[in-house]
């Protein structure tokens, strides 16, 4: 922090010597700190307020002679003093488009009495850095079985973002700017994993998830079909589906024999029926992971006709 007025030459040859750095950190006048959040969420004017705190330390300082001045880009904007408190001073400022950090400094211009002649000074500190966050996410359930839908707020949400549950992908769904959900994939339940929001090249951490154990039985427990014929395969839960539905993860080593449709619980429902078509001849096995035991196996045989 800086207190004596000196020229710009000057200026810098303070900033470049550490040596000086003890110099110019005695005889401080004022306190002068930075009330600025280091990082501001994003808001539809692109207007953020810009705070500080000076508080006078020298009897000799000449009442009302403070004039508190925010320097951006070269550019100086006095501050006015807030209504909140003695000493604050604030400045709202409307950050140029494609921007998202604000770098800036304080200067203090003032007057001291010293024996009876006023003398003019200044007091600024280093440059500071506000970071403009464009993206904020928060989990809306923090628990719930394999296959929820969980839902995410928060703002800056694209088509492109991907909700991974301890580094696993979640199927996720866009629904607006402000509002995305998943389905809990097939993990193991009775266990709390990490939620993260990744894409627009990064990676936002979002809490924890409870994954709870829950049941679910297929009917029927094995098919048997020739090729071109179709069944109907019924999966049941103990309880209806919560909001949103509950997404059951089929997979199957033999995707060339086995055609079927996506299975999503209705919302208050306790059974979701698919219709299963045969492809291929082959031999294998549908696994829904996540549920009883942790995974259901249900047998398949297709023949030629």
């Amino acid at each position: 922090m800086h207190t004596n007025r000196i020229s710009p030459a000057r200026k810098i040859l303070f900033w470049l010597g550490a040596t000086l750095g003890l110099f110019l950190l005695t005889g401080c006048d004022f306190n002068l700190a930075n009330l600025t959040p280091a990082s501001i969420p994003e808001n539809p004017s692109s207007i953020y307020t810009i705070q500080a705190r000076a508080v006078p330390k020298a009897a000799t300082i000449v009442p009302n002679s403070l004039d508190a001045r925010l320097v951006i880009d070269g550019q100086e904007f006095k501050m006015n003093a807030s209504t909140l408190g003695e000493g604050l001073y604030e400045l709202d400022y409307q950050l140029p488009s494609g921007r998202d950090e604000i770098a800036y400094y304080f200067i203090v211009h003032y007057k001291v009495d010293r024996d009876g002649s006023i003398r003019d000074r200044e007091m600024y500190t280093e440059v500071q850095h506000t970071k403009i966050l464009k993206r904020g996410a928060s989990l809306l359930a923090n628990r719930g079985p394999v296959g929820a839908r969980i839902g995410v707020s928060g703002r800056g949400f694209t088509p492109q973002d991907v909700i991974y549950v301890e580094g696993v992908q979640a199927r996720t769904v866009f629904e607006s700017v402000n509002a995305i959900s998943f389905f809990i994939p097939a993990i193991d339940p009775g266990k709390t994993y990490r939620v993260a929001l990744g894409g627009a090249g990064t990676t936002t951490p979002l809490g924890t998830l409870r994954v709870d154990p829950s049941k679910l039985s297929v009917s029927p427990s094995s098919l048997t079909l020739r090729t071109g014929q179709k069944t109907s395969l019924s999966f049941t839960l103990p309880s209806p589906a919560a909001s949103g539905g509950l997404l059951v993860d089929v997979q199957t080593d033999v995707p060339d024999s086995v055609i079927m449709p996506e299975v999503i619980v209705p919302q208050g429902q306790v059974t979701a029926t698919i219709t299963v078509e045969a492809g291929r001849p082959g031999q294998g096995n549908l696994f829904v992971k996540g549920f009883g035991a942790g995974e259901i196996v249900i047998p398949v045989t297709v023949t030629a006709k």
